[in-house]
């Protein structure tokens, strides 16, 4: 008897615990599910030297109603020396460029720090840059690459789904 209620009083104690668990706090949105399953990073590279990190979000997956006549990507790098990325209605010569399956994007966008996609990201910082970038509809395959000079990145591959 004795033994019987010295179990009843630790599963007893036990039991307070079990209401909440690893995943109680992480309260997501739809949105925010499908950017953390959607994201991918990559290191900028010159060789061994690491030059930056660049990351970037489908927006097609996440938002597919609002983004579906173009290949829209949330995109925000760090980088250790400041270049401006390549856009397709200024002149200016630039070395960073950002292409999707080898081409050039059609429209590129910087955001402020605080932006309507921060927080599917979760990343909010002055030392990261961030833009939206839409390219021409393109294959099912994606191929995301960020190119400066002598530097590259990883390709991002992203998979669209079947329409």
């Amino acid at each position: 008897m004795k033994s019987f209620f010295a179990t009843f009083t630790f599963l007893f104690l036990l039991s307070g615990c079990s209401h909440q668990n690893a995943f109680t706090k992480f309260n997501m949105n739809i949105q925010q599910e499908l950017a953390s399953s959607s994201i991918q990073s990559s290191k900028i590279k010159n060789g061994t030297k690491v030059n930056g990190i660049f990351s970037a979000i489908y927006l097609n997956e996440v938002y597919p109603d609002a983004y579906n006549q173009h290949e829209y990507f949330f995109v925000y790098l760090y980088l250790k020396d400041k270049q401006e990325m390549y856009d397709p209605n200024s002149f200016e010569d630039v070395k960073l460029a950002l292409k999707l399956n080898g081409k050039l994007p059609i429209k590129i966008k910087q955001l402020p720090h605080a932006n309507k996609f921060s927080h599917l990201a979760s990343v909010e910082s002055e030392w990261n840059r961030y833009y939206i970038v839409a390219f021409k509809e393109s294959s099912k395959k994606l191929s995301l690459v960020l190119e400066s000079g002598q530097s590259s990145s990883v390709a991002l591959i992203y998979q669209k789904d079947e329409q």
